[in-house]
């Protein structure tokens, strides 16, 4: 069923990429030869169903809407596109098994996907053994080295950077009480959190780690108001956690204590609370829907108008398109969609997008993207206003540790100490 599904939807889009082709105004001549050529594989690997599909929806389809205007104008070096999708299913196993699929037997050029760094760190290897390419379009704890893997969202050095300063200086909130999803995105995760705390004069009063599939909080929560810290940092992840954000405002509630976040709004959390629920979490962000900026209310318009939809986008929606539109600038500076020729034009560290959310460039040196960076609260009618904007952060946190120029076999993922 579901390599069926797949193969239907591979297929589909195939038509719809050569369609769009024709659209473009081309000779007939040329549209013929544009169908004659083999299509460059795209296999797109994300939760269509699942416990973390709050974070895929968006981002699928925002992906098929890049394809399908690159197609509209001409393709890639004049070949079709071709987005082939498999649904994980929240599940690594289907991860796994997708990955190897996609490289073995669709022979996809690259593949885009993975939510969780689970996923990641599931998928990673596998690109490794069959010389793929692999651009992970999710926020992240930072620290891979790696030259098959290109990440195109946040690492704690654009987010965690400014958003833990801007709580401890300017909002006072020194004393920190922490809360992170218990996967090895929580867990490194809450060692930056700590490290950049420590650093700006705050201190932690208590770390705790969440399964992915809990959604009582009764018992953090009491521990939370026992130690009684200024702030609570959440990296909760997954619509169980969607919970914790309910419980948090039914008991303690934000005039009381700052609620700051690494991952609420990344799935559109906001849009399933009430806005009492949602209003004043303090988040730093790449791109969110209310972002007063031509490019950025021009995507959002052309999405609405895509999809079909008029609902809120948010960042990982945006990831979607950022990370194909990215991968394509960097198939043109190669003149080849072959995987090792991508990556030797990624290093140059000239592959840059003007997108909705301002310019973005891949840094040659780790394959990670320097971008702007907002400072946001949630607002009553679940959205964000902006409260302070950082331009062209750099990833600094994996460019302190890695350096693919000097080692281009490197394949770790490093962590930071925490004293």
């Amino acid at each position: 069923m579901r390599t069926t599904r797949r193969s239907f939807l591979g297929r589909a889009v195939l038509g719809a990429a050569v369609a769009a082709i024709a659209a473009t105004g081309l000779s007939d001549a040329q549209t013929a030869a544009a169908q004659d050529k083999e299509p460059i594989k795209v296999g797109q690997i994300l939760d269509q169903t699942g416990g973390l599909n709050i974070y895929s929806l968006k981002q699928m389809k925002a992906s098929q809407m890049a394809v399908d205007e690159i197609n509209k104008n001409g393709g890639l070096l004049g070949r079709p596109v071709e987005l082939i999708f498999y649904d994980s299913q929240s599940n690594n196993q289907f991860n796994s098994q997708y990955a190897t699929q996609a490289l073995l037997r669709d022979k996809v050029d690259v593949i885009h996907g993975g939510i969780t760094s689970s996923s990641r760190e599931v998928m990673r290897p596998i690109v490794q053994r069959f010389n793929g390419l692999y651009f992970y379009n999710s926020l992240y704890e930072g620290g891979v080295c790696d030259r098959r893997h290109v990440n195109t969202g946040m690492v704690p050095a654009h987010q965690l950077e400014v958003l833990i300063p801007y709580v401890i200086n300017e909002l006072g909130d020194k004393k920190s009480y922490i809360l992170v999803a218990d996967y090895n995105y929580g867990h490194i995760t809450a060692k930056w959190m700590q490290k950049i705390i420590k650093e700006n004069g705050g201190e932690v009063l208590g770390v705790e780690f969440i399964p992915l599939d809990v959604s009582n909080f009764a018992p953090m929560i009491a521990r939370i108001q026992e130690a009684n810290p200024d702030v609570v940092y959440s990296g909760l992840v997954g619509s169980a956690h969607i919970a914790f954000y309910r419980q948090f405002e039914a008991t303690i509630g934000k005039d009381k204590m700052t609620l700051a976040s690494s991952t609420y709004g990344v799935g559109r959390e906001q849009t399933e609370l009430s806005p009492e629920e949602g209003e004043g979490i303090i988040i730093a962000t790449s791109f969110f829907d209310g972002l007063d900026t031509p490019a950025a209310n021009d995507f959002v318009e052309r999405f609405k108008e895509y999809s079909g939809e008029d609902e809120y986008i948010g960042e990982y929606g945006e990831y979607g398109y950022r990370g194909i539109m990215l991968w394509a600038e960097a198939v043109k500076k190669a003149g080849s969609a072959e995987p090792d020729k991508v990556i030797e034009a990624l290093a140059s560290g000239d592959v840059k997008y003007e997108g909705a959310g301002g310019l973005y460039t891949i840094d040659g040196q780790t394959n990670h993207t320097t971008m702007d960076i907002h400072i946001v609260k949630g607002n009553d009618k679940g959205g964000f206003d902006l409260i302070k904007s950082f331009e062209q952060r750099p990833p600094s946190d994996t460019q302190a540790v890695c350096d693919l120029h000097k080692n281009p076999n490197d394949t770790t993922q490093y962590e930071p100490e925490v004293q």
